[in-house]
């Protein structure tokens, strides 16, 4: 299959073509021997059981304007699918642990059949199917969820920031003591900062600036799918030439000197300078047949969407199984980490 680059170069999608962290079309079927193991998720039958296009309910708008989140606007009006989750009325209980959804570059909070753009679709119609309530799944649009705008999408602090506060609203709107979060792409390393806290810079954006104190203990499950921490070999045949795979708060994972990696993205450092913070259990879920990574999801040696620290990980390695369905394929594993630590 022929490797797919994430920018897109001339008008076309860099993140969502041949990087990494970036929303494309999945390839059509191909004639490779599929995986042995089965797709995941149901087919849900009813339209009560499916995923609301239509956005936050209107309980939550009003308590995350009276608690001075309008600014970040989580509700994301403007698309069809560009936020889900709320409680009905004041009387709706949660009973779950809440879930947070934090989709990857050009993609939306929930899919509405646009290519590239499938969202938490699944993932949000299984754990409603397992008993989950809109209550307790959560999900928002941080990027312009458009495929013309994707090279310019980087770890830039309004990105960091509306993951941050997205993740604070929740805790607080809910009450709960933690949350379980489930990631995919460059929604894994634009979170795994959220979580970490600390000092960042965006010379784009006032440049030096502080994301808050770890959310380390406020966070049980962290699912990071198919991301690309340690940068993405495609961007190093590019260079640093694109705000995606900038060298400073991009996806560029620098170059082999002596056998040493050195210039990697100073953003990536500072997400691997540590470990274990992403939250108590940490999982990975990716496939070596990612056709947007490439390279069998290697980054000079190693796996790029490991997390450093993990407690453990999903790995395909064949068709259906890709950067794209690796997501949108593999709800019931998610929810297995999510609710029961388990790797099925």
């Amino acid at each position: 299959m022929r490797l797919r680059h994430s920018l897109y170069l001339a008008g076309t999608l860099l993140l969502g073509s041949i990087t990494g962290c970036g929303e494309g079309v999945e390839p059509e079927s191909s004639p490779e021997t599929p995986s042995v193991e089965a797709p995941a998720g149901e087919q849900l039958g009813t339209a009560e059981s499916a995923a609301s296009t239509t956005g936050i309910t209107s309980h939550f708008r009003t308590w995350l304007s009276a608690n001075g989140y309008d600014s970040y606007d989580f509700a994301r009006a403007d698309l069809s699918g560009g936020s889900y989750g709320g409680k009905a009325s004041s009387t709706d209980t949660v009973v779950n642990q809440p879930v947070i959804f934090i989709h990857g570059n050009s993609d939306k909070a929930i899919g509405t059949g646009t290519a590239g753009q499938t969202g938490w679709t699944a993932s949000v119609d299984y754990f409603l199917s397992k008993g989950y309530k809109t209550s307790e799944l959560y999900a928002t649009t941080w990027g312009p969820a458009s495929a013309t705008m994707s090279a310019y999408q980087y770890h830039s602090k309004a990105n960091v920031m509306k993951v941050r506060k997205f993740i604070e609203a929740v805790l607080k709107y809910t009450g709960a003591s933690k949350v379980d979060i489930v990631t995919h792409s460059m929604g894994v390393t634009l979170t795994r900062k959220a979580i970490l806290g600390g000092t960042a810079n965006d010379s784009a954006d006032g440049g030096d600036y502080n994301v808050g104190s770890p959310l380390t203990g406020s966070v049980d499950t962290f699912v990071g799918i198919a991301g690309a921490n340690l940068g993405l070999t495609s961007c190093y045949q590019t260079g640093p030439t694109t705000p995606t795979c900038g060298s400073t708060n991009g996806l560029y994972p620098g170059y082999l000197y002596f056998g040493f990696v050195t210039g990697r993205s100073a953003y990536l450092n500072n997400l691997m300078s540590t470990s274990g913070y992403e939250g108590t259990y940490r999982y990975t879920i990716y496939s070596t047949a990612d056709e947007v990574i490439g390279y069998g999801g290697i980054v000079y040696g190693d796996y790029t969407s490991r997390i450093p620290g993990q407690t453990g990980e999903k790995v395909y390695s064949a068709y259906p199984y890709g950067h794209f369905n690796s997501k949108d394929l593999t709800a019931d594993v998610q929810y297995n980490m999510v609710r029961n630590h388990t790797i099925p």
